[in-house]
């Protein structure tokens, strides 16, 4: 993980359970007498984000509606992180203003943002479900709703129109984009990652944990995957490229970054990719933008 994460160390869950008591009942003592949790479990794995948030950031009462997604909160942290150093790099430090392309449920980036670096933030999503849990966890936590605003996109074939406003500049935006083609393939993805976690027998339900695991389809696939949608992420942002400092998305599968390169030298963009590694994951970071400079 990136070196000022946090999370870097194992789960401290003494001090978790101190801060969260509820955690106590999913902890259990694992694998070479490490203590943790059932990751296929949507309950211990929200207990276990209530616990790291209120410890390490102060959140409050953060909560999310049945069978979306859980995220995992060290991974969305280094994603903060790796942006602060490319802002840093081009000489931006303060006052930072950010765009949070799917926002989800969790409000996840827009929060953590606030509480490890103080930017503000505005959080975007298409469904009114997440919307208004976005709202209720900005709302429950002091000093977050002055911080964070949540808007509601209505065109789903619009990314950045209708959301960004005309006086607006954001120094950055991110995106964790739906990387699955299908349902099918969701479903798939979900049961490896919980096998690689160890966490998968065959005596369970496996539909019923992906119900659990999995997220809505709007967080997890679209046409094309995430392939294309960042594509047509690319191409819609250069008309904003006047109010956007940098553009960047996570990407999944390291296959897709040649589709994604041949856009953005289509469209003559400068860019930039990021690998970050949390434990056996490896993912990537693209940010572009627009200059007159080489």
């Amino acid at each position: 993980m990136h070196p000022n994460n946090i999370h870097n160390a194992n789960y401290d869950f003494n001090a978790l359970i101190k801060a969260h008591p509820v955690l106590s009942t999913f902890v259990y003592l694992g694998k070479a007498d490490v203590h943790t949790i059932n990751f296929t479990d949507a309950e211990a794995v929200l207990h276990l984000n209530k616990a790291l948030l209120l410890h390490y950031y102060g959140v409050t009462d953060w909560n999310i509606p049945p069978h979306y997604l859980c995220p995992p909160i060290p991974s969305r942290a280094d994603y903060i992180h790796y942006i602060h150093d490319l802002l840093t790099e081009t000489g931006v430090q303060t006052n930072i203003k950010g765009l949070d392309i799917g926002v989800g449920a969790n409000c996840i980036y827009p929060i953590l943002a606030n509480r490890i670096y103080n930017w503000h933030m505005v959080g975007v999503d298409i469904d009114p479900a997440a919307i208004t849990s976005a709202k209720s966890n900005v709302n429950a936590t002091k000093g977050l709703k002055e911080a964070i605003e949540i808007r509601q996109q209505v065109n789903n074939a619009n990314i950045f129109e209708g959301i960004i406003e005309k006086d607006d500049y954001f120094h950055f935006t991110a995106c964790n984009p739906p990387f699955h083609n299908s349902e099918e393939d969701a479903i798939k993805g979900t049961l490896r990652k919980l096998r690689n976690l160890g966490e998968l027998t065959s005596s369970q339900n496996k539909k019923e944990i992906v119900l659990n695991f999995g997220g809505q389809a709007n967080e997890l696939w679209c046409n094309g995957g995430e392939a294309l949608f960042i594509k047509r992420m690319i191409k819609q942002s250069v008309a904003f490229k006047t109010q956007v400092g940098w553009f960047t998305t996570l990407v999944s599968k390291k296959e897709n970054l040649a589709a994604i390169y041949k856009q953005l030298d289509k469209l003559k963009a400068v860019y930039k990719t990021i690998t970050m590694e949390q434990g056996n994951k490896q993912s990537r970071l693209v940010a572009w933008k627009w200059t007159d400079k080489k």
